[in-house]
C-alpha cells in the first residue's frame, strides 16, 4: 500500500492512517499518497485550498479528497451531504469499501476486563448486535482509526477501539474479537471530490474512468429545491420520468437558508451530457427553486 511517501497524486481524507477512508483512496487511485486531516470540513477545505492545513510550503497540490456518503447498514452519512451543498465542490467518482470491524485494546488487556469502547458513531452503530450485550461505556471518536490511536499514545487500560485490524495493528493494538460487524458484508461508499476546474486523468486512477463507466454505468447526483406547496416534488419527478430517466435515490435535507424547507438530494442514471438528461436539467431549471448538478461520475461496484 501507498503511503506519504508515494509519488502519485496527494489525495485528503478524514481519518488516521489505516481508517477506511484511507482504503477508498488506495482502492480509487494508482499509487496515492493519502494525506489525513482531522474531519470531514478539512477535507473539503484541503480539496478547495489545494492543501492541507499541515502542509509544508513546498508540498506537491492535493487534488482531491475522499469523503464517506452512504453505508450499508446506518444509511447516508448526513454531515456531508451538508458539506457538498455547502462548498464549491463536484463529485468525479465513488468507490465501495468493504467494512470489516474488530475490538482491540493495549497489549495483555482481556475482552473482561474491558470498561470503555472507542469509535466513530457510523462504526458502533455497524458492531451493534456484538456491543449492545455488554456493559460497556460507549464512547464516539472523529473516526475509527484515530480511536485506536488515542488508546495506544495514552496507554489507556480497560479501554478498547472499534476499527479495521489494518487500523488496530498501525496503533500497536492486539485484536480482542474479529468480524464483529452486524452485517457480514458491510460497505461504506466514498464519493471522491475535486474542485469544479480540476481534471482527473486516467493516468492518476487505478481503473480508468471510461472503463469503470462501461462495466457499471454513469450516476448523476442533482440537488433540488422547491416551493413549499402541493406537487411540486411530483412535478419534478414526473419530468425525469417523462425522459426515461432512472432514478435509484431520493433522499431530503433541510435547506441551509430557510427554517423548515428541505432540499432533496437525486441520485439518476445517466450523464448528464446526455440529450434526454439535457432537456430533463432545462424543465427541472422552470420547475424548482434550486437546481445543482454535482457530478456525472462512474457507479462503484455493488
Amino acid at each position: 500500500m501507498s503511503g506519504t511517501g508515494s509519488r502519485g497524486p496527494r489525495v485528503a481524507y478524514s481519518g488516521e492512517p489505516g481508517a477506511f477512508a484511507e482504503d477508498a483512496v488506495v482502492a480509487f487511485f494508482a499509487d496515492p499518497a493519502p494525506v489525513p486531516v482531522p474531519g470531514f470540513r478539512e477535507v473539503f477545505a484541503a480539496v478547495a485550498a489545494g492543501r492541507a492545513a499541515s502542509d509544508a510550503p513546498d508540498a506537491a497540490a492535493v487534488v482531491a479528497g475522499v469523503v464517506p456518503i452512504e453505508n450499508l447498514v446506518n444509511g447516508t452519512v448526513r454531515e456531508n451531504y451538508d458539506l457538498l451543498l455547502e462548498h464549491d465542490a463536484v463529485i468525479r467518482g465513488e468507490v465501495a469499501v468493504p467494512v470489516r470491524l474488530c475490538l482491540a485494546a493495549l497489549p495483555g488487556e482481556r475482552i473482561e476486563e474491558i470498561e470503555r469502547v472507542y469509535s466513530h458513531i457510523q462504526a458502533l452503530g455497524q458492531a451493534d448486535q456484538f456491543l449492545r450485550g455488554r456493559a460497556w461505556q460507549l464512547l464516539t471518536t472523529y473516526n475509527t482509526a484515530a480511536a485506536g490511536v488515542a488508546i495506544a499514545e495514552r496507554g489507556e487500560r480497560r479501554a478498547a477501539a472499534v476499527l479495521s485490524p489494518r487500523a488496530a495493528a498501525l496503533a500497536g493494538l492486539e485484536i480482542l474479537a474479529d468480524g464483529i460487524q452486524t452485517v457480514p458484508d458491510n460497505r461504506t461508499r466514498f464519493v471522491v471530490i475535486t474542485r469544479p476546474d480540476a481534471d482527473l486523468p486516467d493516468r492518476l486512477l487505478r481503473v480508468p474512468a471510461a472503463t469503470r463507466a462501461a462495466a457499471r454505468g454513469i450516476t448523476t447526483t442533482l440537488v433540488l429545491g422547491v416551493r413549499n406547496q402541493p406537487g411540486t416534488l411530483m412535478a419534478c419527478l414526473a419530468v425525469l420520468a417523462d425522459e426515461g430517466i432512472n432514478m435509484h435515490k431520493l433522499e431530503s435535507r433541510p435547506s441551509l437558508e430557510r427554517a423548515w424547507e428541505y432540499v432533496f438530494w437525486v441520485d439518476v442514471d445517466g450523464d448528464a451530457r446526455e440529450p434526454a438528461m439535457g432537456r430533463a436539467l432545462e424543465r427541472l431549471a422552470t420547475a424548482t427553486t434550486m437546481l445543482r448538478v454535482l457530478g456525472s461520475y462512474p457507479r462503484a461496484e455493488a
